[in-house]
């Protein structure tokens, strides 16, 4: 059995879909951290019947609107002196800036470096954006 002990400072990303865990790391660039940092892939769950955990020992800021586009099942536990002291949830975003790029490649997006990328969220079930320069569709796959 594997054991990792809990921390007394930080942030806990829990309810990962499993294989998910990973690409969230990377995007944080939890690789490059100076602290504590474990990724746990594949943990038994009640809920999801497998999932991924990432425990941060340090306090650092979490871009909502990634986390929410990679898993926006995730929940984020804030750890003090050993406690869970606030717990957030994360959802689909309803309006993604600069993340993903438009799928039309003669979107003025994808040809001015002036133009960030925006899309308005159109439907929740399938990850369908609409943007804002051209009005096509993007889907993100989730």
């Amino acid at each position: 059995m594997l054991t990792v002990n809990s921390i007394k400072k930080g942030i806990v990303i829990d309810h990962i879909t499993s294989g998910k865990g990973l690409k969230i790391f990377e995007k944080l660039e939890l690789d490059k951290a100076d602290f504590p940092v474990v990724l746990l892939m594949n943990v038994e769950s009640n809920e999801l019947g497998k999932k991924d955990i990432i425990k941060i020992q340090d306090e650092i800021d979490l871009d909502f609107t990634m986390l929410g586009l990679i898993d926006p099942s995730i929940t984020i536990n804030v750890i003090k002196d050993d406690k869970i002291v606030e717990k957030k949830s994360v959802s689909l975003p309803g309006e993604i800036k600069g993340l993903i790029k438009c799928e039309n490649p003669r979107c003025v997006s994808n040809h001015d470096i002036y133009a960030i990328p925006t899309f308005s969220l159109v439907d929740k079930n399938t990850a369908k954006y609409k943007c804002s320069f051209c009005d096509d569709f993007t889907y993100y796959k989730l």
